[in-house]
């Protein structure tokens, strides 16, 4: 079925805009396979508002005499009304809107046919890959080696085809090792520290199972890791009850007597239905202006939104105090290995990689520990928070990592190259975008899909001189320090530049920022 197809009434004269902060406009609604356009023209002056239909999560409609209104909830946040005249018109948009707003063929959706003129096909597709970082990185040449066992991606669906290994593990361990791993995810290397050489691994759940079953490839794997040093750690991103429950369904934890030299810690994490639905009473609080500070903070502290972030930054402190303070390696997992446990590694990092820091480092951690590692983007971010739809997979995983380093961002607002707008672009992004980069949910299927090679990659376009400026920390001071967020209740905010931006205070501060910025250059280009 063409997508044209979809369209049951292409345009409609008439149509009142309404939305926050700006008079209702009266103008034209046109529909296309992609995105929802509205028009309005006045005297000589145009004005147009574009809204790219993968945006979209949820429709209302409601009839008002003879007219409709379609009150239109973006993923992004903004709310939009549509005063449309004619009932037949608003039901037939709506339907246009609801089908093209759901495409399920990545093929179809606009970054297969956005073709910008400053940006090219041609050339390598995204900042770095497996090979390039290892050959970057001197301090892993001696014991770690790149292992191309997943070429194919028959060993682990979700990993890439090249990782990072322990250089005396061959690649019949490695298989044997994933096949005692859910997904194939077997332990690889996450990051080695610059100042000691310690590493974070990570990996999913071992398939222990009721009969405790062994596997010495994952063993010899994970003593090769630790070398000659005496100790290892293990962060288990689940309670000890739900490791021992895990158990029961085939999954299961590290023993102690199989891995002697490995202390196991856990650190309990909600995960996918909760953690939406956390999101989904975050903003239900942040939408609703009306009610008393106390219940506006009570509806935000039952969100528990804050409590996930707590446990994010608390978990990355616990990773960084093993590998910084006490000079042990860290594995880290949790069940499947696609969500918290890459939350975690990416925070870990930030705090004690200065490179990580920087607009490029940050991007290419997202590139590796993200989409190259195989965080299910489509599945996750097939909704936001006010979708109708029941919740299947959807997970606001790299949101809640966005707001994390936006917490660490105000903690410490000289450390970091980059500002609060690249997290609000990549927020935006990441549920529907001009780009291929958040599209598919492995690199496999990015493969098969012809990814690569028919969309454009949005960090390359980020990080063009005249793009880059727009998301730089004029504030930024260097530092090869490891920084450590406080975690103290009192020290963790709300994400107001995300979760109340099209408020009126979000508009005030935007105005604030830019009006620092502008006299931080201005003072730049005098001295």
């Amino acid at each position: 079925m063409e997508l044209s197809e979809h369209i049951k009434t292409a345009n409609v004269e008439d149509v009142t805009l309404r939305r926050p902060f700006h008079p209702a406009l009266r103008g034209t609604l046109c529909v296309t396979s992609h995105h929802l356009l509205f028009s309005n023209r006045k005297d000589e002056a145009s004005w147009q508002l574009l809204i790219l239909l993968k945006n979209i999560d949820a429709i209302e409609k409601r009839a008002v005499g003879s007219s409709g209104t379609i009150t239109i909830k973006c993923k992004d946040l903004l709310v939009l009304q549509l005063e449309i005249p004619g009932m037949e018109e608003c039901l037939n948009i709506a339907s246009s809107i609801e089908a093209l707003s759901s495409l399920e063929s990545v093929t179809e959706m606009y970054p297969f046919f956005y073709r910008p003129s400053h940006l090219t096909l041609l050339g390598p597709w995204g900042l770095s890959t497996t090979e390039q970082y290892y050959k970057q990185t001197e301090r892993l040449w001696d014991r770690w080696r790149v292992s191309k066992v997943n070429s194919d991606y028959s060993v682990c669906p979700s990993y890439p085809s090249a990782v990072i290994v322990p250089r005396e593990v061959d690649d019949d361990k490695l298989i044997r090792s994933a096949r005692f791993r859910q997904g194939g995810r077997f332990p690889v290397l996450s990051y080695c520290h610059h100042s000691n050489g310690m590493v974070i691994m990570r990996s999913s759940q071992p398939l222990t199972g009721a009969n405790k079953k062994r596997c010495k490839e994952d063993e010899l794997l994970l003593q090769a890791v630790i070398d000659g040093s005496e100790l290892g750690y293990i962060i288990d991103l689940r309670s000890a009850q739900q490791a021992q429950q895990a158990r029961m369904t085939g999954g299961g934890f590290e023993s102690k007597s199989c891995y002697r030299h490995w202390k196991r810690i856990h650190r309990h994490h909600e995960r996918g239905k909760v953690v939406q639905e956390s999101l989904i009473k975050l903003v239900e609080a942040c939408s609703d202006l009306s009610h008393s500070v106390d219940r506006w903070l009570s509806k935000l502290e039952n969100s528990k939104w804050l409590s996930h972030v707590h446990s994010a930054l608390s978990t990355a402190g616990l990773v960084v105090e093993c590998v910084e303070r006490d000079g042990h390696s860290v594995l880290v997992h949790g069940s499947e290995g696609t969500d918290n446990t890459l939350l975690v590694s990416s925070l870990a990092q930030i705090i004690l990689d200065p490179a990580s820091r920087t607009v490029t480092g940050f991007l290419c951690l997202l590139e590796r520990e993200w989409i190259q590692a195989g965080h299910p983007f489509q599945q996750r971010c097939a909704h936001s928070a006010y979708s109708h739809a029941r919740l299947k997979q959807e997970c606001p995983s790299f949101l809640l990592l966005l707001d994390c380093v936006w917490q660490v961002w105000r903690q410490f607002p000289l450390a970091l190259e980059f500002s609060e707008a690249l997290l609000l672009r990549l927020a935006q992004e990441v549920y529907a975008s001009n780009y291929g980069t958040f599209l598919c949910n492995s690199e496999q299927e990015r493969c098969a899909a012809g990814v690569k090679e028919n969309t454009h990659c949005l960090f390359q376009s980020m990080l063009k001189p005249d793009i880059e400026e727009q998301y730089l920390n004029p504030l930024y001071e260097p530092t090869d320090l490891a920084i450590w967020p406080s975690v103290h209740p009192q020290s963790l905010q709300l994400w107001t530049g995300m979760f109340l931006r099209w408020t009126e205070y979000a508009q005030n501060m935007e105005e604030a920022r830019e009006e620092v910025w502008s006299i931080v250059k201005e003072h730049r280009e005098r001295v």
